[in-house]
């Protein structure tokens, strides 16, 4: 556990809630001291939710502190039972309430007696887990439960579906661009002749888990999220699964091909190879593009990649692969599945960096100076202060990677999406220079600071006049230059003697 200002992936108990929340009619408790509550507003302003989050804070206090928590948390399970009538109440403390190591799983058992839903707790090690690995800790046990429960109740299926069918896992609330992958999603397993079975966790009832044996296969469009499930369903009813993220031409295809493969070992007897040829070549405008003069004007452009394994590792692909980008840097904040990632990316960039450091991956883009970054909101926000466009691809998000409008990243229609990111995150030839023409571009005083938090560099008033003279569409590189110039000689303030040094140091 630390303490940090800014985090890739949040603490266990919001990826628990995010799976709560994403099945319908489950509530959650819980356990903690006010200031750890603030996921009910964050979900209900980035999804722009119009019912309440079926989430209740059970609020650790000086009460609690002093006569413990046992009662009280006890009266909030079997008050919500009562009152919203759940399937299911999910129980989970956070890394401050689990400081009081009380016998939660007690407090269960208890509730259990007085409820006529059913009531579980969390079983995440919230010192250990982040948000993802604790999302994906919770599906799997929810589904291990629901399983169990209809095995004891002789109430499982026998068989699978009469069509060829998947379950897709993996799709839950407050992830990126998820409700328009889904979509996607669904619309290709209707074009390949594949019924969804389910979709788990979002919008899903506890109630459809048993139901899940049914499915020829399980699709699992996000690393991060359902793996362990998939895992576990392959275990018990020999469910195969497929894992490749469909993003990109070139991964949609292996995507389809892998389900192909699949179903015929079940005897399904099915070709997609004349779907593939008509989706990339009608469909899909992203492998035309890439041959197209404006895409060839992007070859050997360095850039930057960042994020989450399944979107980091996709985009890494794509830029490498089918548009001729030059990918200096890949990198991923996944710590807990590194050995993936860079199997995964391994040739198609220069370097991969492995980090939860912010401030590290900020120094790393300040040094490689690329010409775009595909990264979250945090690499968004180093580019603006190194004045290098960012694409947002994978979370942590804001409010406006919840575009109202439809932008899936998966599928053929998905390629078109990632195109067209790619190609307006760039800056294109004369941009600048016309907007410097015309004016009012880039006339504020540069950022002088470096992104480390620890950086004291500053430029005085005449190297700041000069620094404006230049043109705007190479300012920001003469700027980097000249600060890094300084630093190497352990100049603090930056003159506009420094920087004509600089300038003649790399012959600019």
């Amino acid at each position: 556990m630390k303490l940090a200002y800014w985090m890739y992936a949040g603490p266990a108990h919001i990826g628990t809630l995010r799976i709560a929340t994403s099945f319908k009619n489950v509530h959650a408790i819980m356990h903690a001291p006010l200031g750890d509550d603030y996921f009910n507003v964050m979900r209900s302003m980035l999804e722009r939710e119009r019912n309440f989050t079926p989430v209740t804070t059970s609020v650790v206090d000086r009460n609690v502190l002093a006569r413990g928590s046992q009662e009280k948390v006890v009266d909030n399970i079997t008050r919500k039972d009562a009152e919203e009538h759940p399937d299911l109440i999910v129980l989970t403390p956070t890394c401050t309430s689990s400081i009081l190591q009380e016998d939660l799983q007690n407090f269960v058992n208890r509730a259990q007696v007085e409820s006529k839903g059913d009531v579980i707790l969390a079983d995440v090690n919230h010192y250990r887990y982040n948000e993802l690995q604790a999302a994906d800790r919770t599906l799997q046990q929810v589904v291990h439960y629901y399983t169990e429960k209809a095995r004891k109740r002789n109430e499982l299926p026998e068989g699978k579906t009469e069509k060829p069918s998947v379950n897709i896992i993996g799709i839950s609330t407050l992830a990126f661009h998820n409700h328009h992958d889904c979509t996607e999603l669904k619309r290709m397993m209707a074009d390949l002749g594949i019924e969804v079975n389910a979709v788990i966790p979002e919008g899903a009832s506890v109630y459809d888990i048993k139901n899940m044996s049914r499915a020829w296969f399980n699709l699992l469009p996000y690393r991060e999220l359902g793996l362990t499930t998939a895992q576990y369903l392959q275990e018990q009813f020999n469910t195969p699964y497929v894992d490749i993220t469909p993003m990109g031409v070139v991964e949609t295809a292996r995507c389809i091909r892998k389900i192909q493969q699949v179903l015929n070992e079940q005897g399904a007897a099915v070709d997609y190879e004349g779907y593939i040829d008509e989706q990339t070549l009608y469909v899909s405008q992203a492998a035309w593009f890439s041959r197209s003069i404006d895409c060839q004007n992007l070859t050997g452009k360095k850039a930057v990649v960042f994020g989450d394994n399944t979107h980091a590792a996709a985009m890494t692909k794509i830029l490498a692969r089918e548009m001729g980008i030059k990918v200096v840097l890949a990198g991923t904040y996944c710590k807990y599945d590194s050995d993936w990632f860079r199997e995964q990316v391994s040739g198609y960039c220069d370097d991969v960096l492995i980090s939860e450091d912010n401030g590290e991956i900020g120094d790393a883009i300040a040094r490689l100076e690329p010409s775009a970054i595909f990264g979250t909101q945090m690499e968004r926000h180093v580019g603006k202060r190194l004045d290098i466009p960012c694409g947002v691809i994978a979370a942590p998000i804001h409010i406006q990677n919840f575009p109202i409008g439809y932008k899936p990243f998966m599928g053929y229609e998905g390629t078109n999406q990632i195109a067209d990111l790619v190609y307006n995150s760039f800056t294109l030839g004369m941009e600048d220079h016309l907007l410097e023409i015309f004016g009012g571009h880039d006339t504020k005083e540069g950022i002088t600071k470096g992104i480390s938090a620890d950086s004291d560099l500053g430029w005085s008033k005449d190297g700041l006049a000069e620094l404006n003279k230049i043109p705007g569409f190479v300012r920001g590189k003469v700027k980097r230059n000249t600060e890094k110039f300084a630093r190497e000689r352990g100049v603090e303030k930056i003159t506009a003697e420094v920087l004509y040094a600089a300038k003649e140091a790399v012959g600019a």
